[in-house]
């Protein structure tokens, strides 16, 4: 039986260690992805679906619209139904970015899913 040398067994030991590196880095790679898919849209109550606005700019001018009342608000109701695609409630998504108002998201799954758009801050978990 031969005797290993020192450098043998070093060389053998980095292996080790290294795969051990490997599967901690992927580890940790996996749980930033999990973490990462955690967020989901909301509906308001008494609804089922959320609207997702194509941007922030359009979102801004069709909760204008509706503030004003009377027949802009009208308006304002039929340009985000005609803006807006609508998502199930509880559908995954990434989001992009987020502000006070909002947050720019990504659908992860589903029927619309790479679908990115503009949803109000309540509609965001």
């Amino acid at each position: 039986m031969r005797q290993r040398s020192s450098m043998e067994n070093h060389r053998r030991r980095n292996v080790t260690i290294g795969s051990r590196t490997s599967v901690l880095i992927a580890a940790l790679a996996a749980a930033l992805l999990i973490a990462g898919c955690g967020h989901r849209v909301v509906a308001s109550p008494g609804e089922h679906t959320v609207k997702v606005f194509p941007d922030q700019a359009t979102y801004d001018k069709v909760a204008k619209l509706k503030a004003e009342g009377g027949a802009m608000g009208m308006l304002g109701g039929i340009g985000a139904n005609l803006a807006a695609k609508e998502v199930d409630d509880q559908t995954p998504v990434r989001i992009v970015s987020s502000n006070d108002e909002g947050s720019e998201i990504e659908v992860t799954d589903g029927p619309l899913k790479g679908l990115k758009g503009f949803v109000p801050k309540p509609n965001v978990d």
